[in-house]
């Protein structure tokens, strides 16, 4: 039944700037404070109080516009958006309509078929966040409602994209590459569940073939990538039963029950009519030169897409290591500052990838607070190259630099861990095993090539781990073939 029609999905995605202070007073932005602790006249909506424009709002939106192949305009507006909600003391939202700050845009995502897809952007702008209501959140509250304005005022980009996304999975690629974005350039943390990054969906169903869209409803506020797939999926059911039993979709907010994994309608959706929307007479328009945009310009950082295809070409590692390693900024930094002192791509990719990323998970705690830094890591690595160690005992090093906060020489040192590499030495110890062991001897003569691992295990035994490997295996198969 549902193979009989088309989804039609845009988002509406709400980023909150990681500035110290909102967006037209100069309170903090923190979050967790305790409640009405950091407002004032202006995000309190007092009469007389005058909303002055933060600049970095402006640079942060500039930012991203360029970020997602937004043309940037010169002359741009703020609005009055005007309903009554209680954690809304002005009365009215101060917002951009009919001429924002960025306009027409793309994504470029990978669809679920595996091929490439371009998503439009129609436009970024900027604008304040409202409070926050509390209903009987508490047993003393259980039959109060309060108002927290701690969050009035704070500086949120609006990004709306064109109603080109076909499916839940197509929805969720383009919000995890946006979600990526503006991480990596810094304007949003990206916290979901603190409310940083979070959704809105507009879903409408069409019989496959028909030009004009299906009505559509409006989902609300989902800030999870999971639960954002869930109302998607439910609310194209939904839609479709409600066509095939001979009823009409209403267009209308709805909202979305993580618990019961089902989407229920909360109003009826308003149209840019209902906000009566005209020019803030407290701002003036927002004049942004050229040479502002190229001062903001010099300020992007090399982004996913730019650095995967980088560390692919210039490092020689796959696609996977690659994709795996540009997901987290600070994550890509930290192994392109590892290649750049050691000079091995995919080495250097497997112990950030394996022993570095196991530590992490381990201890719940982000690689900005790694007790192994780059050089350490690098340090290590070199000893691996030039013989010091063995791979082997590479592990034990990385773990007492993890523990110790000490540098590998100093570890292999202090705990005599420098390899065996004098063919002597080593020779004595293949000679020993050999005469121990004559039955593997001849079981390895008659053919039994696997015994070899038998002899291999047993003069690293010997050696407490330290023996070359390499050279343990070339001096065993000398031996045991003469």
């Amino acid at each position: 039944m549902i193979s009989k029609y088309e989804t039609v999905i845009g988002l509406e995605v709400h980023v909150q700037l990681t500035t110290d202070t909102k967006i037209f007073c100069g309170c903090s932005t923190r979050f967790g404070e305790a409640p009405n602790s950091q407002t004032c006249p202006v995000c309190l909506g007092l009469p007389g109080a005058l909303p002055v424009l933060n600049r970095k709002v402006v640079d942060f939106a500039i930012l991203t516009g360029l970020a997602t192949n937004c043309s940037i305009a010169p002359r741009s507006i703020f609005a009055r958006k005007n309903y009554f909600y209680p954690d809304l003391p002005k009365g009215y939202q101060i917002s951009q309509y009919e001429l924002p700050i960025c306009e027409h845009g793309r994504l470029d995502i990978e669809t679920e078929e595996g091929g490439p897809k371009s998503i439009g952007i129609t436009r970024i702008h900027m604008e304040e966040d409202a409070g926050k209501s509390m209903h009987g959140e508490t047993p003393e509250t259980v039959n109060s409602s309060l108002v927290d304005l701690n969050r009035a005022c704070t500086p949120l980009l609006e990004i709306v994209s064109e109603p080109d996304m076909r499916s839940a999975d197509e929805a969720i690629a383009y919000l995890k590459k946006l979600h990526q974005i503006v991480v990596y350039l810094g304007v949003c943390d990206g916290s979901m569940e603190q409310g940083s990054f979070r959704c809105d969906a507009n879903v409408s169903v069409r019989p496959h073939g028909q030009a004009r869209f299906g009505t559509r409803a409006e989902i609300k506020n989902i800030n999870s990538f999971r639960f954002i797939k869930q109302a998607i999926e439910y609310e194209v059911e939904r839609q479709v039963e409600l066509i095939e039993d001979g009823g009409h979709v209403v267009q209308e907010t709805r909202l979305f029950d993580p618990d019961t994994g089902m989407t229920r309608s909360m109003r009826g959706k308003e149209e840019a009519h209902d906000y009566r929307y005209f020019p803030d007479p407290d701002l003036v328009p927002l004049v942004i030169k050229e040479d502002w945009i190229e001062r903001v310009r010099t300020r992007m950082p090399e982004l996913p897409e730019a650095k995967m295809e980088r560390f692919m070409r210039d490092y020689g590692i796959p696609a996977y290591d690659a994709e795996v390693l540009t997901a987290d900024r600070p994550l890509a930094e930290y192994y392109d500052a590892c290649v750049k002192l050691h000079g091995g791509g995919k080495i250097c990719a497997n112990w950030v990838m394996g022993e570095v990323t196991r530590g992490l998970n381990e201890q719940g705690i982000a690689i900005a607070d790694c007790p192994v830094t780059p050089e350490m890591l690098a340090g290590m690595l070199k000893r691996i190259d030039d013989n010091t160690i063995s791979g082997k005992i590479a592990k034990k090093v990385f773990d007492a630099m993890w523990s110790t906060g000490k540098d590998a020489d100093t570890i292999i040192e202090e705990q005599g861990l420098k390899q065996v590499t004098d063919t002597g030495a080593i020779e004595a110890m293949v000679d020993e095993i050999l005469a121990a062991n004559p039955d593997q001897v001849e079981e390895f003569r008659g053919g039994k090539e696997k015994v070899l691992g038998f002899f291999v295990g047993q003069v690293m035994k010997a050696s407490k781990g330290k023996a070359n490997p390499g050279m343990v295996n070339e001096l065993l198969r000398k031996k045991l073939q003469d």
